[in-house]
């Protein structure tokens, strides 16, 4: 078998629709990502932050796994969230991802303990790509401190490169802080770097970067068509604007229920604004009034 092509692009982290005993609706997650990809998508992550991957238990996320690849959507262009509080659990994710022929998995740092030392870190990772053993395994670090309370550091993810490389695929950069997703293209510039935060698409891209890992993509996959195609070109301004209005708005309400509001809004699908618990659907209130500033900004 072939070894899975490196992640580049413009990648969608996948919102997870429910139904009404919140367990995910398979139909409506198959029929969603075919929209994404005729819209223009490279690939799909299911299961991340966007898709409250951290919401849903092992089996469930092997099901939703196995009935997208059931559908027909190739695995090749899915890089599942794998990574969970328990090490067994990350084991079991990832060797499911790996053995389905998936792209790579994304895998935040086990997140529950805080004031994780570097070895403690490395040794978490490491006892993961041990336990697959598998050279197929390609392995993208999840960067999303202010989520975790536990950052993915340099000096972990240059040991990591050196002891498994060609396993250690990359890193997605989610802390929103674009001079430190730069740097770390700097210091490790054989690794993918994809950013979560959309408006620095283009200065990575710019600098080397390979691409996006972005939850808006689920809404506006032809905008970020448009950002990722007109990176460095006259168009870079006006893609951008598309892309921040929206964005700013949407980041003063809890972001999953606006982005899963908007959704259904988008889709005319009312169903789409079901969250798994804790999380709760967006309130009227806000939900009129975020929907109001959208259509104002000529973002809707």
């Amino acid at each position: 078998m072939n070894p899975p092509t490196p992640v580049r692009g413009l990648w969608c982290a996948t919102l997870t629709p429910l139904d009404a005993r919140h367990s995910i609706d398979s139909a409506r997650f198959v029929d969603h990502v075919r929209g994404l990809f005729a819209e223009g998508i490279d690939g799909i992550v299911p299961f991340g932050t966007t898709g409250e991957g951290q919401s849903f238990g092992v089996a469930e996320r092997m099901a939703g796994l196995e009935a997208l690849v059931a559908a027909g959507i190739p695995p090749a262009s899915i890089v599942p969230g794998t990574g969970c509080a328990a090490l067994t659990d990350t084991i079991a994710l990832t060797r499911h991802a790996t053995d389905a022929g998936c792209a790579g998995v994304l895998v935040l740092p086990p997140f529950f303990f805080k004031d994780i030392t570097d070895e403690g870190l490395y040794a978490s990772y490491a006892a993961l790509v041990d336990a697959i053993a598998d050279p197929r395994l390609r392995l993208y670090l999840y960067h999303i401190p202010q989520v975790t309370a536990v950052p993915v550091t340099a000096p972990v993810i240059e040991r990591l490169r050196l002891a498994y490389p060609g396993i250690i695929a990359g890193l997605k950069d989610s802390a929103g802080d674009l001079g430190h997703s730069q740097d770390m293209l700097a210091r490790f510039p054989d690794l993918a770097v994809l950013v979560g935060h959309e408006p620095h698409l283009s200065p990575m891209l710019a600098a080397g970067g390979a691409g996006t890992i972005g939850g808006l993509a689920n809404m506006f996959p032809r905008r970020m068509r448009r950002l990722f195609d007109a990176a460095g070109t006259r168009d870079e301004a006006d893609a951008l604007a598309e892309i921040t209005r929206p964005l700013d708005i949407i980041l003063d309400y809890p972001l999953l229920p606006a982005l899963k509001a908007l959704q259904a809004e988008l889709t005319d699908d009312e169903a789409w604004t079901a969250v798994r618990p804790p999380l709760a659907p967006l309130p009227s209130t806000a939900r009129t009034a975020m929907l109001e500033r959208l259509r104002a900004s000529h973002s809707l």
